[in-house]
C-alpha cells in the first residue's frame, strides 16, 4: 500500500511539474512577445547636406545639386514624425508604422521598384518584344501609373514620404547608385533600385533607339 502511495506521488509530483514548466514557459513566450521591438527606419533623400538634431526628428535641408541620403533608425511603437525645414520652407512628414520608408525632399520625383536579383539567375538576351514591355512599364512608372505597394513600385514626388517595406532589413539602392555585380542577394530579405525621375528618362532614351523607335526628350521635371 505504501508503496502505491508513493507511486501515485511521483506521478502527481511529474505531472504538476510538466503543468508548471508548460505555464512558465507560456509566460516566457508572452513576455518575449511583448517585448518585441517596433522599428522604423526612414531614408532620406535630398540634394544638399542633411542636418539632424539628437532626436533625428527635425531636419534641415537647402537647395543644391548634388544627391545626399541620411539613414535614420527608430525604436518604439509611436509614429514618427518629421520636422523639416527646407527653402520652400516648413515640411512635416510621418511614418505612422513599423517599416522601412523613403523621404524624398529632393526637387524631383524618384521612382523605384523591387528587384528579382538573382531569382532567375539574369537574362541573357532579351526580345524586342520583351524590350518595348520594359520600356512601356517605365513609361507607365513616370506618369505614376500602375504604381501600387501590391507591386511594389513607388512613385514618390518631392517632400512625401512613402512606406516601402514592412522589413526593415531590406535594402535599398538609391540614385545614381547601381547594384554592384559582387552584391550578395541572399543577404538581405528584399531588394529595391530607385532613381531620379531624370536617370529614368534617360533611360527610355536609350531603350527607345534599342527598340527602333527615335529618341525623345521629356520635360525638364
Amino acid at each position: 500500500m505504501a508503496l502505491r502511495a508513493e507511486r501515485l506521488w511521483r506521478s502527481f509530483k511529474n505531472y504538476t511539474m510538466q503543468r508548471l514548466s508548460g505555464a512558465y514557459l507560456f509566460s516566457a513566450l508572452l513576455a518575449l512577445a511583448a517585448c518585441k521591438g517596433h522599428d522604423k527606419k526612414i531614408l532620406v533623400y535630398a540634394s544638399s547636406d542633411i542636418q539632424t538634431d539628437n532626436t533625428k526628428t527635425n531636419i534641415t535641408v537647402a537647395d543644391g545639386t548634388t544627391h545626399h541620403e541620411q539613414e535614420l533608425d527608430f525604436k518604439g511603437a509611436d509614429p514618427v514624425t518629421l520636422n523639416i525645414q527646407a527653402s520652400a520652407g516648413k515640411i512635416t512628414l510621418e511614418a505612422p508604422d513599423d517599416g522601412l520608408y523613403i523621404a524624398n525632399l529632393k526637387n524631383d520625383t524618384v521612382i523605384g521598384s523591387y528587384q528579382h536579383v538573382g531569382a532567375e539567375g539574369g537574362e541573357a538576351r532579351i526580345t524586342q518584344d520583351g524590350l518595348k514591355l520594359k520600356l512601356d512599364s517605365l513609361q507607365r512608372l513616370v506618369a505614376g501609373q500602375n504604381v501600387s505597394a501590391a507591386n511594389r513600385n513607388y512613385f514618390i514626388p518631392p517632400n512625401k514620404i512613402v512606406k516601402i517595406t514592412s522589413d526593415t532589413k531590406a535594402k535599398i539602392f538609391g540614385p545614381f547608385t547601381t547594384i554592384p555585380g559582387s552584391f550578395d542577394a541572399g543577404s538581405v530579405p528584399e531588394i529595391y533600385k530607385f532613381y531620379s525621375i531624370k536617370e529614368i528618362r534617360e533611360i527610355i532614351a536609350k531603350l527607345s533607339v534599342m527598340a527602333g523607335g527615335k529618341k525623345t526628350e521629356g520635360p525638364a521635371k
